[in-house]
Order: C-alpha cells, then sequence, then structure tokens
C-alpha cells in the first residue's frame, strides 16, 4: 500500500478516537481509561515499530511522560492551594496519548492552541450557563481541537502565526 494513503488512514483513525473522546468529554465530563490508555500505548508502539511514524521512538515516550506529568503536576499543585482537582487526570491522560503520537516538542503548541481555545469556550460556556458558575467545564474537547490541527499542520503556530505576528 502507499505509504501516504497508510498515513492517511492512520490519522483518519486516531482523529475519529479523538473526536469519540471530545464527545464523551463533552457528554459526561469523564474520558475514560479504556479509550485513553490504549491511545498512550498504541502510539508508543507505533512510532517505536513503524516506518510511518509521526516522530522518533524516544519523544513519543517523553511525549506521554511530559504530557501526563504536566498536568498531573498542574493539578496537584492547585489542588494544594484549593483543596479540590482543578483538571481532570483524563485530560493528562490525553495530553499523554497526544505526546505519545505526536512527540514531546508539539506538547506547547497544543497547550497553548487548547488554552486559547477553552478560553473562548469557557466564555460562551459561562454566557450560556449563568446560574452554573461553580460547575466543570470540560477540557478535552479543546484538547482534541488542538491535537488534530497539530497532527494535520504540525507547527502551526511556529511556522505560520509566529512569524506573522513578529
Amino acid at each position: 500500500m502507499d505509504p501516504t494513503v497508510s498515513i492517511l488512514i492512520i490519522q483518519s483513525l486516531l482523529i475519529l478516537a479523538l473526536l469519540y473522546l471530545a464527545y464523551i468529554d463533552w457528554r459526561t465530563f469523564r474520558l475514560p481509561n479504556v479509550i485513553t490508555l490504549p491511545l498512550i500505548i498504541l502510539g508508543i508502539a507505533f512510532n517505536a515499530f513503524s516506518d510511518l511514524r509521526f516522530t522518533t521512538p524516544s519523544s513519543a515516550f517523553i511525549g506521554a511522560f511530559l504530557g501526563y506529568g504536566f498536568l498531573w503536576a498542574l493539578n496537584t499543585s492547585y489542588r494544594l492551594l484549593k483543596s479540590r482537582d482543578g483538571i481532570g487526570m483524563g485530560d493528562a491522560k490525553l495530553l499523554a496519548a497526544l505526546g505519545a503520537w505526536l512527540g514531546w516538542s508539539t506538547l506547547p503548541s497544543i497547550l497553548l492552541m487548547a488554552s486559547v481555545t477553552g478560553v473562548l469556550g469557557g466564555i460562551i460556556w459561562l454566557k450560556l450557563r449563568r446560574d452554573h458558575l461553580r460547575e466543570a467545564f470540560p477540557f478535552g474537547p479543546f484538547l482534541v481541537i488542538a491535537g488534530i490541527i497539530e497532527l494535520l499542520w504540525p507547527q502551526l503556530i511556529q511556522t505560520w502565526i509566529l512569524p506573522n505576528l513578529i
């Protein structure tokens, strides 16, 4: 099979899995381990054993570790300050999966895009749900949006956006 077709199939399957996770998180505020954990393992395995890899095996492993570790540390710090969780560990596993598939160097871009789109989504969420201001807000869909952008247009921020701002 043509490598270009194979990459398109793999990207499509990954996008479908990510969109499914976004849908589940939006509806239930949960990102199930039964999907996120295999995505982490598959991302590392794909980049370790496939000739079609998106990143190096070491970058995939470090991406999974840093993706989870960063949000875990952020949540732990928030919990120490506020005595409650600030972000779900499903989001950390989702970021770990994105890091496993796309590599550690994509994590800053993914987090920046997810945060910007999340703030915009949060403003809309607050406008629509004024009576529920203390309610949880799903961050997974915004990680998914950012991950898909990074998958389809790698290094978008560094190559297209930043040079136009400077």
